[in-house]
């Protein structure tokens, strides 16, 4: 029998209160960072592809990856507007088992990729002053990151997404003065470098990439509990953050490339480089300062994200009974601080590794994620056709199961090109899937651990 569709609760759990909740601009400025983050990252599709096969990836892969998943979010966050997200969708959907699933590959995913935004900040840092990031300083300098994302999620969603639409203000505005110093170089006369070609493509590295840069957008879908008005609030979110994406990620390589920047000089960082070309030392500065941003930004938005997973499940009695009871505790603000702490101390942990952009295992194991999410999106239309929808993906049962075709192509092709990557000395996508199948096991062993646990 399908769950109820209220939210569930726990008589231990404290609310947000309603002055604590998310409202539209906050919410589609966290989804932003959940998503994006600025133009930081599109240098090595630029570098890969060159001008025009990027633009062109930038413009269509949203159409077959971006579109159909922010529909699929906006008719179910919409609809079971519940704290947990897309594991809620999919433990209602398809039952424990597969719940379970949903949210180890998601928090799997979140190991590696969470990895990743303290790195930028260091990155960046080090272009401004190499001796601070010199040695063990650039480890502090990634501890400190989580350490401030951490205490910044403490105060709340509401405090997460106005931070968010503050930074991406900041973030932003050194790429509009770069535009505009491109256009004036351009003078409206020919093509710049866009028509160049690289001397080396790899399009398949460009696809990628580009999936890594356009993925995520059910992440905002976990705070749902924390949203002001969330079956209003999550459709037009989705709407708004995918036109700021499109236009973020497109407009300034567009730009660069009429001002004839050679896309070969592109990789990552390079936006630094084409900063002081085109207007000098000052505006390269706030670049860097952007890609610190960028890094703080994002780590903090998916902070907010992922940290709501531990606690959903913890709310369904999905972990053994202690840790359950521990993990749904809040504090004043209605955030879940013994999640956030889990979570931040697992993230910390995980920046010893020496881990680069591992794009093909985050695609394997949030694309396998990203599917059970469809799959839920066709079984709730047939098994719960009486649940309200305050927004549809359009085009009834055949619609729904349409949307996810494109997505799926996208991700087969990329395990597919990522087939020959080593990671840790074994192939990338034989690690993916030993990590994704350890989600199973777990999920058998749990429920062992909490029968011989006399208080669970």
């Amino acid at each position: 029998m399908p769950a109820q569709s209220g939210p569930r609760r726990h008589p231990a759990i404290r609310s947000p209160a309603a002055s604590n909740k998310l409202r539209l601009l906050p919410l589609i400025g966290a989804t932003y960072f959940m998503v994006a983050g600025g133009p930081y990252g599109l240098e090595d599709i630029l570098g890969k592809a060159g001008y025009l096969r990027a633009l062109l990836l930038l413009a269509i892969i949203p159409l077959i990856w971006s579109l159909p998943t922010s529909l699929m979010v906006g008719e179910l966050a919409s609809a079971i507007p519940d704290e947990g997200g897309y594991y809620v969708w999919v433990r209602r959907a398809l039952g424990r088992f597969w719940g379970f699933q949903e949210a180890w590959l998601s928090l799997a995913a979140s190991v590696f990729d969470m990895a990743i935004y303290p790195v930028i900040f260091v990155d960046y840092l080090s272009r401004l002053a190499p001796s601070l990031t010199a040695g063990y300083r650039g480890v502090l300098w990634a501890l400190a990151v989580v350490l401030i994302c951490t205490l910044w999620n403490l105060r709340g969603a509401k405090v997460v997404g106005v931070g968010s639409v503050i930074l991406f203000c900041i973030l932003l505005a050194p790429f509009v003065v770069l535009i505009g110093y491109a256009m004036l170089r351009w003078h409206g006369i020919g093509s710049g470098a866009i028509l160049h070609p690289v001397a080396a493509p790899d399009m398949a590295g460009a696809i990628s990439v580009t999936l890594w840069n356009y993925m995520g957008w059910d992440n905002a879908s976990t705070v749902a509990q924390e949203v002001e008005d969330p079956q209003r609030n999550y459709p037009r979110a989705m709407v708004s953050a995918a036109v700021l994406v499109a236009l973020t990620y497109i407009l300034p390589l567009l730009a660069v490339g009429l001002a004839g920047l050679a896309a070969d000089q592109f990789s990552t960082g390079a936006w630094t480089d084409a900063a002081r070309t085109l207007a000098g030392p000052f505006l390269a500065l706030t670049i860097v300062i952007g890609g610190m941003i960028n890094g703080t930004g994002m780590f903090n938005a998916l902070m907010l994200s992922y940290t709501r997973v531990p606690f959903a499940m913890a709310e369904d009695g999905m972990l053994p009974g202690a840790l359950s009871r521990l993990f749904l505790r809040r504090n004043q603000r209605g955030v879940p601080w013994v999640s956030v702490l889990f979570c931040a101390v697992i993230w910390a942990f995980a920046l010893r590794f020496t881990f680069e952009r591992l794009i093909s295992i985050d695609l394997v194991l949030y694309g396998a994620a990203l599917m059970l999410e469809f799959v839920a999106l066709v079984v709730l239309r047939r098994r719960e056709p009486g649940l309200i929808r305050p927004y549809r993906v359009p085009g009834g049962t055949a619609g729904t199961v349409a949307a996810g075709v494109g997505p799926a192509l996208l991700i087969a092709y990329a395990i597919y090109a990522a087939r020959g990557e080593q990671v840790l000395g074994m192939n990338a996508l034989l690690f993916a899937a030993i990590v994704g199948l350890s989600g199973a096991v777990i999920s058998w062993l749990l429920p062992r651990v909490s029968r011989g646990n006399p208080h669970a």
